[in-house]
């Protein structure tokens, strides 16, 4: 992995959790915050400033979006039970990970909507549907709620580590990685490396996550 890509943290927790959404929250207050401001090429998007937290533990990686928005669109009758195939059209905060001596084209995608609706995938952009396995399953748990009144959106993930192949999390430990959004009916999109295309999928443009003690 090159060393001039752009660096978010995780910090270490001694103890797991369940997903949780309250950024002041004793797991969720300490960590680290990464700012995703940027569309798809670059541009800066007014109104949509998003913090993203990410802790970790021996046996899980955790990440917290704070998703302020404008409009929302959600998917009627929301499934929560199974995955959302197409959850990427409507209102989500995305993760793309990979293990660091992966090839390139090949991470997972951990997607996230308003109403606790998710996604996971494994990718390889080999295939012409970019999926790898069909059957792959990473085990992740999410939680979301939605403000109303102050308009922000929170999602939370957990994810198994074992499920990213990337051998053990330990401190120094990367991962590759970019978080993006998609928000509102004629979507903003967002990344936090921008991608340069219209596809998320570009895996030269992702940054790292370090875990740190």
């Amino acid at each position: 992995m090159h060393h001039d890509h752009p660096q978010a943290i995780s910090n270490f927790s001694e103890e797991d959790s369940a997903p949780g959404t309250d950024p002041l929250s004793e797991f969720w207050r300490d960590a680290s915050v990464t700012l995703m401001n940027d569309d798809a090429y670059g541009n800066k998007v007014p109104g949509h400033a998003t913090e993203i937290r990410s802790k970790w533990t021996v046996s899980n990686l955790y990440f917290l979006f704070v998703c302020p928005y404008q409009e929302l669109h959600l998917k009627p009758h929301p499934v929560l039970d199974q995955p959302t195939a197409g959850l990427w059209n409507w209102d989500v905060a995305e993760a793309f990970i990979g293990a660091p001596d992966a090839l390139i084209d090949r991470y997972k995608e951990f997607e996230i909507s308003p109403q606790g609706e998710w996604l996971d995938l494994d990718i390889d952009l080999k295939q012409p549907d970019k999926v790898a396995l069909t059957s792959w399953k990473s085990g992740f748990q999410v939680a979301a709620r939605i403000d109303h009144d102050r308009k922000i959106w929170y999602g939370s993930m957990r994810i198994p580590y074992a499920s990213l192949e990337a051998g053990e999390a330990k401190a120094g430990s990367l991962l590759r990685i970019n978080f993006f959004r998609s928000q509102g009916t004629k979507p903003v999109e967002m990344a936090w490396q921008p991608p340069l295309q219209a596809s998320f999928h570009a895996p030269e443009q992702f940054g790292a996550l370090k875990l740190v003690r």
